[in-house]
């Protein structure tokens, strides 16, 4: 009997291994080219932003866009509500490109915009169109269906709109995102499958086959949501239903009107950190209600946490006890202000002996309260020297020098 539940315990632990796997295996899917930024699976997660500015200001989009490209933002989107917005993004593109460095841009068009897409197409390199407002029609309050011949008319007439912009970008190797919002999906859609998941994955892949049958393929796709769990079953359905129908498109995250502070960024991990850590997603945005700028840090912390991309120092500290000998808020504050601009290593700050060397373990230099006034320095596992509390920082700083790992603040 007992042998009998430990070989079934073990075919438990076999079958499910991959749950305890630390590597995430990322779903497999092509490569989309925007500029000179490589979207997929085999690329790093991108990170993009929007501007806030009117698309019309052509000097200050371009101030902008120069402000997220350089923190770190790889893509940049910015809205073209007309055709005058449009034609400006081309004179934007010409700004940067002689004033600072070409920059990666996707145009946002929404509404029966198929004019300003082909015109806009022409000075980005991704064009975004959202599917239940690009052939958009204001609802009827009297409907109380749509037959089987209006939804023949419709997706005939979609088709009719949407070919132009396909072989343009086609013809100019652009890329396109289909950016489905939970909040917009079109209304035969809402009447067929209600304010759904499935209403989402469906809104999008009949854009997809649409570009299926014009051989294009130079697809991102997004599934926007206010709320983490929407956004959660969107994306998860979108992966298993283009993978089951042989599309290998990657994904764009994000959650949508997220919100500012800190309930904006939680909000905002809760549904980029989740579907990250299940292998889905190819490049994000965390959408706050604050200045651009503050959502790069937000993203790049993201990726770093799940383990995807290595931009900047892990700081690992303990929550403090009462075995703690220094003030340790304090000190993984110097400790911080110090080492910020280092890239690709892990430090450790812990309070006493008991949490120190085991739970630091994976980090590349530890401080650690040896007792009263006294701290010592490690490298990985061995402990280097100990000082006192007082030269603790500058200790660990000539040690990161030592070993070669330290760059000096320009």
């Amino acid at each position: 009997m007992i042998a009998d539940l430990d070989q079934n315990r073990a075919q438990n632990l076999a079958n499910s291994s991959q749950r305890y796997d630390t590597q995430i295996r990322r779903r497999v899917t092509k490569t989309v080219m925007v500029g000179d930024i490589a979207i997929g699976s085999e690329h790093p997660v991108r990170v993009q932003s929007m501007i806030n500015e009117d698309t019309l200001d052509v000097e200050e989009s371009t101030a902008a866009i120069r402000r997220l490209h350089e923190i770190g933002c790889e893509m940049v989107r910015l809205t073209v509500p007309s055709l005058g917005h449009a034609k400006a993004v081309g004179e934007i593109k010409k700004l940067l490109e002689s004033t600072y460095k070409p920059v990666p841009l996707v145009a946002d068009v929404h509404h029966n915009g198929m004019k300003i897409a082909l015109e806009v197409a022409n000075h980005v390199e991704k064009v975004r169109i959202n599917p239940g407002l690009f052939v958009f029609e204001k609802p009827d309050p009297n409907r109380t269906e749509f037959t089987p011949e209006e939804n023949k008319a419709i997706g005939e007439l979609i088709t009719q709109r949407f070919e132009p912009l396909v072989n343009t970008l086609k013809h100019q190797n652009k890329a396109l995102r289909i950016g489905v919002n939970h909040g917009s999906l079109a209304e035969r859609m809402l009447f067929a499958y209600g304010d759904t998941p499935l209403g989402m994955v469906e809104s999008a892949m009949e854009f997809v086959r649409i570009c299926d049958s014009l051989d294009f393929h130079n697809i991102v796709i997004s599934m926007k949501a206010s709320r983490a769990p929407v956004m959660l079953a969107a994306y998860r359905l979108m992966a298993d239903t283009m993978d089951a129908e042989g599309f290998n498109y990657p994904l764009h995250l994000g959650v949508t009107e997220a919100g500012d502070g800190d309930y904006g960024r939680i909000k905002s991990t809760a549904g980029i950190a989740t579907l990250l850590s299940e292998g889905i997603g190819d490049t994000i945005r965390v959408s706050l209600t604050e200045a651009p700028e503050k959502e790069i840090p937000v993203c790049y912390s993201i990726l770093q946490a799940v383990g995807l991309r290595k931009t900047m120092v892990e700081y690992i500290s303990c929550p403090s006890c009462g075995r703690t000998l220094f003030n340790l808020e304090e000190v993984v504050k110097k400790v911080r202000d110090a080492t910020s601009h280092l890239t690709g290593l892990d430090i450790a700050v812990m309070g006493c002996i008991v949490n120190g060397p085991g739970e630091m373990a994976d980090a590349d230099y530890g401080y650690v309260g040896k007792g009263p006034g006294v701290i010592a320095l490690y490298r990985g596992r061995e402990e280097i020297r100990r000082v006192s509390e007082d030269e603790g920082v500058m200790a660990l700083i000539e040690l990161i020098k030592q070993d070669g790992r330290w760059i000096d603040v320009n």
